[in-house]
This record gives C-alpha cells, structure tokens and sequence, in this order.
C-alpha cells in the first residue's frame, strides 16, 4: 500500500477519529482504537461486515474481498468501500463507523464452543 493512500485514509478519518495501517498477508490491516475495521488489499479498502451491516454495504455496490484456499475462492466479512466515500471524509465516516461498530460486536461476541472430536490430527489410533 502506498504511503500516499494512506495518508488520504487518514485524511478521510478526520471525522470519525485517528485510523493506523499494518502490514499483513501482503496487504495491510486499518485499525482504530487497537481494532481492526478494514483492510487494504491492492490499493482497495475493504471494511469490517456483519449481519447487521453487510446489507447496506451490498445496496450501496460493494462486495466482499475474496481470497483463494485449496483452490476454492473464500469470501470474507471485510467488503469494499462504496467509491463516493473515498472522496470526502463526510462521505466516508457512516462507513467507518459501521465498520468499527461490526468489528467491536465480533470482539464482543461469546466465542463459538465446538465439540471435541475424539480423534485430533496427530492422536494414535
């Protein structure tokens, strides 16, 4: 990601509050407040979905980043950014908010119990 887009996400955070980037998964991570809420793929910014979000975000002609395991092609929560929100930082704060609200509801959320398996990779038969 260059440095010039993230200084204009930066620059369009304005009205919603300090934004920072991390390298990760040749990509990068957009945090606020120490929570991840995006990620910039190919000079592309996607933001944090849930179910109560990803509605607005499919109506406004975005749709969710994707990446390839074992061959088959994997959709993720983070979806694009509607492109009129990259242009003003009014435009862009709704976005980033719905974002940040969707990934502090993940945090918040009771982590999901799986049954145990009696058989786990590695155990003797």
């Amino acid at each position: 990601m260059s440095n010039d887009l993230i200084a204009h996400l930066q620059d369009l955070a304005s009205d919603f509050g300090a934004l920072s980037a991390r390298r990760m998964f040749g990509g990068h991570g957009v945090y606020h407040d120490g929570v991840m809420i995006g990620l910039v793929s190919g000079e592309v910014l996607y933001l944090k979905t849930d179910a109560d979000t990803q509605e607005r975000f499919r109506a406004a002609g975005s749709g969710p980043f994707m990446y390839t395991r074992r061959g088959e092609t994997v959709p993720t929560s983070y979806w694009s950014v509607p492109e009129a929100a990259m242009d003003s930082p009014q435009d862009m704060r709704p976005w980033l908010r719905l974002a940040f609200e969707a990934a502090l509801r993940k945090a918040n959320a009771a982590p999901v119990k799986r049954p145990r398996s009696s058989k786990r990779p590695g155990a003797k038969k």
